[in-house]
């Protein structure tokens, strides 16, 4: 049981890597950077995370680190000494990544919902933008919103319904990418997953695993969740399924690159 409630923080060491598509629009050569970019974070990732975990739980012992809120600061100090130099540092380090990560998530929701308002899926007030063309509706709703969460003290339950959220968007991008690789064999892919559906398969797998975990963890993160898809997908059958947008920023380079 230990094992499956660690799977879903062992994901929030990569979560939102797949963030870095939503630069797409904003890259000079989308085609060759983007993939750079979700590789390189990968690798980087992969790198710290393997660290952390071997390097911490072999200077405190794993039954010591289990508990603690700073595991990497916490196994410093246990090797160098409370007044370690090298502590404070990494401490301040880890401070300055949280503050990064959160202006990266603002980033990351705010780009996602002004894209869904911009194509009628969500209200159209949240793609306006103002006289810098920031969507600042788009940035500002979706913070209060989770800065109200924040204040709940359920950070725990949060980081579960998250990763819960995420690993079903897994799920997901894998069935579209098996889905398109059968019907839509023709489409241009500049960059191809190695493996092809094979790997789709094996992350598909995996993916389901992951939710099973989280199941396994808090049941009650599951139908938190499941009643917030309910809730967006009454609202898309209701009302934006309705005022769908056919001529989409998206659309219309698509259709310029195919009269080119």
């Amino acid at each position: 049981m230990g094992i499956w409630a660690a799977v879903p923080l062992a994901i929030w060491f990569f979560l939102a890597v797949e963030g870095v598509p939503l630069a797409a629009e904003e890259a000079k050569d989308p085609v060759k950077s983007l993939p750079r970019g979700l590789i390189g974070s990968m690798l980087i990732l992969a790198a710290f995370t393997l660290l952390i975990l071997f390097l911490s739980a072999g200077a405190m012992g794993a039954d010591q680190i289990k508990d603690s809120g700073a595991p990497l600061v916490d196994a410093l100090v246990a090797v160098y000494g409370q007044n370690a130099w090298v502590a404070g540092f990494v401490n301040f380090v880890g401070l300055a990544g949280l503050v990064a990560s959160f202006f990266s998530i603002i980033y990351a929701y705010s780009r996602q919902v002004f894209a869904l308002s911009r194509a009628g899926y969500l209200p159209s007030a949240l793609s306006l933008t103002n006289k810098n063309h920031a969507p600042t509706w788009a940035i500002v709703i979706p913070g209060v919103i989770g800065f109200i969460l924040s204040l709940t003290g359920e950070g725990d339950l949060l980081i579960l319904m998250a990763v819960f959220g995420a690993t079903i968007s897994y799920v997901l991008m894998m069935l579209s990418h098996i889905k398109l690789r059968i019907s839509r064999p023709e489409l241009p892919r500049p960059y191809k997953t190695p493996g092809g559906m094979i790997t789709s398969s094996i992350a598909l797998v995996l993916a389901c695993i992951a939710v099973v975990a989280g199941l396994m963890v808090d049941p009650k993160v599951w139908f938190m969740a499941a009643l917030i898809y309910a809730v967006f997908i009454v609202y898309y059958l209701v009302y934006s399924r309705h005022h769908l947008i056919a001529g989409t920023p998206e659309q219309e380079f698509a259709s310029i690159q195919q009269q080119d």
